[in-house]
């Protein structure tokens, strides 16, 4: 066999283990939960920012791009969001939230947004005095609303 048939059959094997992945029931749900209670938030701009850099994760607002409708990367999105929404939710305030300095620590020390969702995403390319405005803007927010409870001690 020449290496031309080769890569012929190793290209219709990519193709058609692509379009098979399609098939996995895993990631295709996009919906968003209701929103049952927001923080007061400190102003309209931390909001904005918080939406912007980290609500598609750590909100029941997402943002469905077109891309979270197909496998493989609607299996990265949803585990991220998924993920995301269960460690810090801002639409649902009334439920325990992590501390507010892990918060913080994350998104001072750059692991918050991810690397995944910055490459993505422009709003998630934070500078560094993007990184303490939404700092200040967290912590007045915290500090007014806290949530209903504090996960992590």
């Amino acid at each position: 066999m020449s290496r031309r048939a080769i890569a012929k059959r190793g290209a219709l094997a990519v193709v058609a283990l692509f379009v098979l992945i399609q098939a996995v029931p895993y990631g295709h749900g996009r919906s968003n939960p209701p929103v049952t209670q927001e923080p007061r938030w400190d102003s309209a701009s931390t909001r904005s920012m918080v939406l912007s850099a980290c609500g598609d994760c750590h909100s029941n607002l997402t943002k469905w791009p077109w891309y979270s409708r197909i496998a493989p990367g609607s299996w990265l999105i949803r585990n991220d969001i998924d993920g995301g929404r269960r460690k810090l939710n801002f639409s649902e305030w009334d439920r325990a939230q992590p501390r507010l300095d892990e918060v913080v620590a994350q998104i001072r020390g750059g692991g918050m947004p991810p690397l995944q969702y910055k490459l993505i995403h422009k709003s998630g390319r934070l500078s560094t005095s993007e990184r303490e405005a939404l700092v200040r803007g967290l912590t007045a927010t915290w500090t007014a609303s806290p949530p209903a409870a504090t996960r992590g001690g």
